[in-house]
């Protein structure tokens, strides 16, 4: 049996996704989890073959949640879900799989059978994306300063400004000064664009 894990805060899409999921044969829902923490908690426990991830969820988002996963060691692949197809910065987490909930019903199957046997499944505007990011070449690192690479580094692999900090020991408006310089310099005015800029200039791993 395939172990599946599902993470999302609505109890309705959990368990229309647990019915797909379990219909086909072979695979099992072994945990669910309304909230990144509960997410995290069950991967470790359970150890599924795939997490099924929403991007936003209490506490931590997707991104975090396959961050933390990995930190564990596991074998775990993951999918993040999302209602919106700007949410490929999800890659940089090595969340290897990405789709959107409005097209789980005919494509979620197709993408946890790419994962169980540890193929990547990009879809639709995803696969746009993603090409679009790993071919263009990132000409701008060298306006930030060490620091400033380092934050725009942490800031994609999901960490708030308060996680930076505590990380770099530095003071939350230290922190914000120094994103703030970053995102002037390369012209970027989003945390989404400071992630493809990131994954583009491949100071996270795709």
């Amino acid at each position: 049996m395939k172990r599946i894990l599902i993470a999302d805060d609505h109890e309705t899409v959990r368990s229309g996704l647990r019915a797909l999921l379990e219909g086909h044969v072979g695979w099992e829902v072994v945990a669910e989890a309304h909230d990144g923490n509960e997410a995290v908690a069950g991967a470790v426990e359970k150890r599924p073959d795939v997490a099924i991830v929403d991007y936003s969820m209490p506490f931590m988002t997707g991104v975090e949640v396959a961050r933390r996963i990995r930190e564990h060691q596991l074998p775990t692949e993951i999918l993040i879900f999302t209602m919106h197809d700007s949410n490929a910065l999800a890659l940089q987490a090595c969340a290897r799989a990405f789709l959107l909930k409005s097209d789980a019903n005919k494509m979620l199957l197709a993408a946890v059978e790419s994962l169980i046997v540890h193929r990547p499944f990009y879809a639709g505007s995803f696969s746009s994306e993603l090409k679009r990011m790993t071919t263009r070449k990132g000409d701008q690192n060298q306006v930030l300063s060490p620091r400033e690479k380092t934050i725009v580094k942490l800031v994609a692999e999901g960490y708030s400004n308060k996680g930076v900090s505590a990380m770099l020991n530095l003071s939350i408006k230290t922190t914000e000064t120094h994103r703030a310089a970053a995102m002037r310099k390369l012209n970027i005015h989003s945390t989404a664009g400071l992630v493809r800029y990131a994954v583009r200039s491949k100071l996270v791993e795709a």
